[in-house]
């Protein structure tokens, strides 16, 4: 646990509460202080949701710290089971209200006593646990307790289904263009000719989750939740899972291909050779874009990626496979996962960054310079410092991220909404030059080849009127190295000397 003003995840109980929210007819009872109780309006505003969101702050205040907190957690878990006749409540602290080391399990055996519901307690170290971690968690827990349960009630149903089909594990609230993906896999699984078994947690019954091994795979859209439930259930009951993110034509080949070999294995013989021509030719157009004139006009662009490990590392494999992009290198935030991510990117970008921290980032991104970022909320404010393009391709995100129009990433039309984002995120020279002449580009005053260095370089009236004659499209190159060469003897006043200076020995 750290103090910082901004994270890339959230605290470990933002990512419990997203898996009780996303099933149906689950209650979370969130033990914590004031100013820890965000959860319901952000979730609300995001996702735009028009019920309530099933989760209730027990506030931890100086009447609790007087008395201990036993009584008012106990009350609450009681009375939201008596109003809303929920099928389990999970209590989960926060980082805040674990500081006070209270036996919250002895409170939930209390309460148990006296409520219909099931209750558990979010088995998660707040300390040691991000939000991310903490969702795999949490859904592999409730997921754990049900089907334990089914097993001693010999209630478990374990008889495959007639035809293929398929679990979809990690579906839940505030995940980046998740709802839209759902709509594009349900679609892709239909063409594949495969039953949906459950999809989980999203608006699932905590009841059916015994149901979960009449499937013949599990599909694990994202790695970052849902990983640890895949392999508990290929564990128990020997069910494959795959955990490639169907993001891109690359990743859909292989997406694809894993499902025929899974198929292969119970005896089902499928050939989707010829599914996947017509998609490419008739509804994917990426295929057809990236050998047209107008991706050929990002022939020498750069760029970088970062973001949690699905997307950056899916992302990566666009840009460098598929749209013939130099990526200068590609980075994750989730650390948890660097090995993997290593073993992913290492052979199709330059470099690879695995940290948490933006100020890294943000300095990685000045010190290379590319001509676009496809990141986090965090690399649009840095590009917009910069003044470089950012698509945004991961969460963290803003409202703006989370549209009412369909914008999927994955399936076949998630390729189209990928090749329109890449292509509208580079500034192209005549573009620039336009936006540029008739005053449609904000301007960067200040640009150093780090964004958290404590120095500012200055511009002389004739250095900057000097400046004001370049075209637009080169200008932010040209200021960038005359800085850095600046920064490089030095010198924070950049005059004409200089500015020739640097002019005649690096060629700008």
């Amino acid at each position: 646990m750290k103090l910082a003003y901004w994270m890339y995840a959230g605290p470990a109980h933002i990512g419990t509460l997203r898996i009780a929210s996303s099933f149906k007819n689950v209650h979370a009872i969130m033990h914590a202080p004031l100013g820890d109780d965000y959860f319901n309006v952000m979730r609300s505003m995001l996702e735009r949701d028009r019920n309530f969101t099933p989760v209730t702050a027990s506030i931890v205040d100086r009447h609790v710290l007087a008395r201990g907190s036993q009584e008012k957690v106990i009350y609450n878990i009681t009375r939201k089971d008596k109003e809303a006749n929920p099928d389990l409540v999970v209590l989960t602290p926060t980082c805040t209200s674990s500081i006070l080391q209270e036996d919250l399990q002895n409170f939930v055996s209390r309460a148990s006593v006296e409520t219909d519901s099931d209750i558990i307690l979010a088995d998660v170290n707040h300390y040691r646990f991000n939000e991310l971690q903490a969702s795999d968690r949490t859904l592999e827990q409730i997921v754990t307790f049900y089907i334990k349960r089914s097993l001693n009630e010999n209630t478990l149903n374990k008889t495959k289904s007639n035809k293929p089909s398929v679990n979809i594990i990690g579906m839940l609230s505030l995940g980046f263009h998740s709802q839209h993906d759902l709509v594009e896999l349900r679609r892709l699984f239909q063409d594949l000719d495969i039953q949906i078994n459950q999809i989980i947690p999203e608006n699932a019954s905590v009841n059916d989750l015994k149901n979960l091994p009449k499937a013949w795979f599990n599909f694990v859209p994202y790695r970052e939740t849902g990983l640890l439930t895949a392999k508990f259930l290929q564990k128990e009951f020997d069910m494959p899972f795959i955990d490639t993110i169907p993001m891109g034509l690359t990743n859909l080949k292989e997406f694809i291909n894993a499902i025929e070999n899974i198929l292969q294995n119970y005896n089902c013989q499928r050939n989707y050779d010829n599914y996947l021509q017509n998609q490419i030719k008739y509804i994917s157009q990426a295929a057809w874009f990236s050998r047209s004139i107008d991706c050929q006009n990002l022939t020498g662009k750069t760029a970088i990626v970062f973001g949690d490990a699905s997307h950056a590392v899916a992302m990566t494999k666009i840009l460098h496979l598929e749209m013939h992009i130099k990526v200068l290198w590609a980075g994750t935030y989730c650390v948890n996962d660097a090995d993997w991510f290593h073993s992913q990117v290492q052979n199709i970008c330059s470099e690879v960054l695995i940290t948490d921290d933006h100020n890294v980032v943000g300095d990685m991104i000045a010190r290379t310079d590319p001509n676009a970022i496809f990141g986090t909320q965090m690399e649009r404010h840095i590009g917009k410092r910069l003044n470089i393009p950012c698509g945004v391709i991961s969460s963290p995100v803003h409202i703006q991220n989370f549209p009412i129009s369909y914008k999927p990433f994955v399936g076949f039309e998630g390729t189209n909404q990928i090749a329109d984002l890449v292509y509208n995120s580079f500034t192209l020279g005549m573009e620039d030059h336009l936006l540029d002449l008739f005053g449609g580009h904000d301007t960067t005053d200040i640009l150093t080849n780090t964004l958290s260095s404590n120095s500012e370089i200055v511009w002389s009236p004739q250095a900057l009127q000097e400046l004001s004659k370049i075209p637009g499209f080169i200008r932010g190159k040209v200021k960038r190295n005359t800085e850095k060469f600046a920064m490089n003897k030095k010198t924070y006043l950049i005059d004409l000397d200089l500015m020739y200076e640097a002019k005649e020995k690096l060629g700008t």
